[in-house]
């Protein structure tokens, strides 16, 4: 599993694999994490004891907090001090951007909120070391502490690691996540360029009949076998009070593998497709969908299983990865406009009419190409088909995505 996060002269891309854990050093991780939960939580309090008395707790502070408690604890003291000094820093950084939303006055809905304790049966461990806590020995990952993990090598480390974070998922699993700098893999120039439309019955509709991706319906597939196991759970839970069965616990076990499963599934789909178009394109125009608005719509399912935001991130991703011009379009009007002449219609769309005439110049095309071919024209890679289309403005260059101009 491998995820890019660009940054200027080159990015960072985390590499995720599975680590197999023995016995001795799985006990070894759920006491450090015991102590790093112990170190978040008096964070906490302290934080939440300075802000009721009006007095600051920045990082200096909770820096002195963990070291007066590591010479007053000897079971604290027995634990690396990397995990733990990196938990005061994430939670110094989460605390920062709380405080600074509240004095931005943003709702409370857009607000990153204050940090909240951990609780021992509901928060999974999770550790980070920074380079001077770990080592890779032998293809086998040495954490400060004496704790030795099996790294599962699926694919190599691009360079040196600068950081890791060892942490366990829901189901029990391991897993081991480094993040490497990386520099831009540019590929061959092929001058050709597309535009990508997102949908429900097709995931993304493009201007290349060979590039369509059709929506594989991970999650609907699965739903037999996830009521099966759900069934199975109806038939064999235990009355109030008493104890889960080993059976019960099984089939629970089986069926939280369910959605993570499908989950990697339309990851590897998105990866894929991502990396043949932008193989095959030297510029992508594509729709800033936004699909959270369709949580409240009938198609909301469907939409889900269609993982239209993962495979428009994965996109972006590979993009960047690349050095690909991407073209983020703005998806207001798209499907209104004609792409040949630039006339917008007077009422939109209903989404049951999926071919678009246009009154104007009388062109006739699937709705879905149309609204692909627009994305183009906005984006300026269309010169042709640019002389009265409407101008949305000049592009901008994000900030947070290095190389991603909006429209």
């Amino acid at each position: 599993m491998t995820t890019a996060r660009g940054t200027a002269g080159g990015g960072r891309a985390r590499y995720t694999y599975r680590v197999r854990v023995s016995s001795t050093a799985a006990v070894a991780l759920e006491a450090q994490w015991a102590r790093c939960r112990w170190v978040w939580n008096e964070c906490c309090a302290r934080s939440k004891k300075a802000y009721a008395e009006g007095e600051s707790c920045g990082p200096a502070r909770l820096d002195k907090m963990l070291t007066e408690a590591r010479t007053r604890l000897v079971w604290l003291r027995e634990g690396s001090s990397v995990p733990q000094q990196q938990v005061v820093r994430d939670f110094a950084t989460s605390r920062a951007k709380a405080l600074k939303d509240i004095k931005g006055r943003l709702p409370v809905r857009q607000r990153a909120g204050m940090p909240k304790y951990k609780k021992k049966d509901r928060a999974d461990p999770s550790l980070n070391y920074t380079q001077r806590g770990f080592r890779i020995i032998g293809g086998r990952l040495h954490l400060a502490g004496g704790i030795v993990l099996t790294v599962v090598w699926s694919r190599e480390l691009p360079g040196p690691p600068s950081s890791v974070r060892v942490y366990r998922d829901s189901i029990g699993r391991w897993y081991a996540s480094f993040v490497v700098a990386t520099t831009t893999e540019h590929l061959p120039e092929t001058g050709a360029v597309i535009g990508i439309d997102w949908g429900v019955k097709e995931t993304a509709t493009t201007t290349s009949d060979d590039h369509d991706l059709s929506h594989a319906e991970h999650g609907k597939k699965a739903a037999k076998r996830l009521a099966h196991y759900q069934r199975m759970m109806a038939r064999r839970r235990a009355p109030c009070g008493k104890a889960q069965s080993k059976g019960y616990r099984w089939a629970q076990k089986q069926a939280a593998k369910v959605p993570k499963k499908v989950v990697r599934q339309r990851q590897d789909t998105a990866r894929k497709w991502a990396r043949r178009v932008v193989r095959d394109h030297d510029a992508l125009a594509v729709e800033d969908f936004r699909p959270k608005f369709l949580a409240k719509s009938t198609m909301a399912r469907k939409a889900a299983d269609a993982a239209i935001g993962a495979t428009k991130r994965a996109l972006v991703e590979m993009g960047r990865k690349h050095g690909r011009a991407v073209h983020l379009v703005h998806p207001a009007h798209t499907t209104m406009d004609c792409a040949r002449c630039g006339a917008r219609t007077k009422h939109a769309l209903p989404l049951s009419t999926r071919t678009y005439t246009c009154t104007a110049c009388g062109a006739v095309s699937p709705r879905d190409k149309n609204s692909a071919q627009v994305m183009l024209v906005r984006a300026g890679l269309n010169p042709a088909g640019a002389d009265r289309v409407r101008a949305d403005g000049p592009p901008v260059r994000s900030r947070r995505e290095p190389g991603i101009l909006r429209h």
